[in-house]
């Protein structure tokens, strides 16, 4: 009867020399003889990177021997009585070492933490090495596969990828005397442009101590032709060619020639109407051409795009994070992008809002999403808007941290003593204040700007 090589003695299998296969020898020997090692390497190493099954059921046993222990070692004659243990109660699939394998694996522990750590560090490289060629092949397969689509595949591909090139097993616990420091240091040192993203106007960047913050998903909100759209564009400009913030401006709105006029109109301070039909005189000339110098140098990135998606734009976001720094996302609108598949709209809108909270906040960047409002303010006497009237899901203003709506008086009443007066109201802020900011509507120069700016 042939011997299973799982109950075959360690000296008859053939040799396994290489350094991968030495190293899980190690870590599970060094576990044997310093039990506490499991504790110490808990944050950075994950027993299941431990290819050879009998091995890895070393550290289990062990793991599972040392809850009754205060101190000392764990001899291998505790381990293989745990091993038969588990092996007679059906617990355990595989036949483990035999008491001989055992003793001569004991042997070839480490016991300084140095040590110890060094070995298992090559046995996590190779189990994310073994993760990355697999990887290989499947998007080898995949790219042969009759049912290939570009986009999906794609996306997948680059979320499995930034998986493997993360550190996902470091523990992120930590004791509240680890924190508190850098909470004091805050408490004193005001936000800068290191840490925030600028508004363009006074009275919001003191609401949000400074300006938008990374890992944020900041909602501007607006019945049409409120001007959504240029207050978004406004607070991409302010970021990108006042701060000189790295923008990425997603349009689904507007094309490339309308971006294009409506940046130079607010610059330059020429009226749209006259870049749009061409009669812009000599002095808007100039003031275009004392422009063109700082919008020419501004890392601002634009994009028209009429379908975009969640992993559309995730793929961009992450190529201009690594290649350019990108501080700030805005997209025009949210109910414009096509949403994941859900059994209803509501629930698409809401997946969608989710994706891009979280790739806020994996991004570490500011995520500005404009969205439409229902028709709710309409339906009131003084028209003014409510979170609740955000459009398709509440799943927008859970995601949010701030909540912008945009109200003008004048767009429903022309006569009105407020024309050329907008509120910008802050309908939530996460963890701040809220309130109302009050501008002046240049909408002829394709700006909102301060109220003392229009004095």
């Amino acid at each position: 009867m042939t011997t299973d090589i799982w109950e075959a003695p360690l000296d008859d299998q053939p040799a396994r020399t290489s350094p991968a296969a030495a190293a899980e020898r190690i870590v599970a020997a060094s576990v044997m003889a310093r039990p506490d090692l499991i504790d110490e390497l808990a944050a950075e190493f994950d027993p299941a990177d431990i290819q050879d099954d009998r091995l890895r059921w070393v550290w289990h046993a062990v793991d599972e021997i040392r809850q009754s222990l205060t101190t000392g070692e764990i001899r291998w004659q505790a381990v293989d009585r745990q091993l038969q243990a588990w092996k007679a109660n059906g617990y355990m699939p595989i036949a483990p070492l035999d008491t001989v394998a055992l003793s001569v694996l004991y042997d070839e522990a480490e016991t300084s933490y140095s040590a110890a750590a060094y070995w298992a560090k090559t046995v996590t490289n190779e189990s994310v090495r073994r993760r990355y060629t697999g990887l290989g092949t499947d998007i080898s397969l995949r790219g042969r596969s009759a049912g290939f689509d570009a986009e999906t595949d794609i996306a997948a591909a680059q979320d499995a990828l930034d998986g493997l090139a993360r550190n996902e097993k470091t523990d992120k616990t930590k004791l509240v005397r680890d924190i508190i420091g850098g909470a004091l240091e805050r408490a004193v040192t005001p936000p800068t442009n290191e840490d925030r993203v600028p508004t363009g106007f006074v009275d919001l960047d003191a609401m949000f101590t400074g300006g938008l913050a990374p890992g944020q998903m900041v909602v501007v909100a607006a019945r049409p032709a409120i001007g959504k759209s240029t207050l978004g564009l406004g607070l991409a400009r302010a970021a990108a060619i006042r701060y000189e913030l790295p923008v990425l401006v997603e349009s689904l709105e507007m094309g490339e020639d309308e971006l294009g006029n409506n940046i130079l109109a607010a610059e330059a301070r020429i009226p749209l109407h006259h870049i749009k039909q061409g009669i812009v005189d000599d002095a808007g000339v100039a003031r275009a051409a004392r422009a063109m110098d700082r919008i020419t140098k501004a890392p601002l990135y634009l994009s028209d795009e009429t379908e975009l998606s969640l992993p559309m734009l995730r793929g961009k976001v992450r190529h201009l994070v690594r290649t350019a720094g990108l501080r700030m996302v805005v997209i025009d609108y949210i109910q414009l992008m096509q949403a994941p598949k859900a059994e209803n709209r509501q629930a698409e809108v809401a997946k969608l809002s989710r994706g891009l909270k979280l790739m806020a906040k994996e991004f570490g960047i500011t995520v500005v999403v404009l969205a439409q409002l229902n028709r709710g303010p309409e339906q009131r006497t003084d028209k003014r808007p409510m979170v609740s009237d955000l459009r398709e899901s509440g799943a927008i203003e859970q995601d949010a941290d701030i909540v912008i709506l945009l109200h003008r008086e004048d767009a429903y009443d022309k006569e009105s003593a407020r024309a050329g007066e907008a509120d910008f109201i802050i309908g939530k802020h996460r963890g701040g204040p809220t309130g109302t900011v009050t501008t002046a509507a240049q909408l002829h120069y394709a700006q909102f700007v301060d109220m003392a700016a229009n004095a």
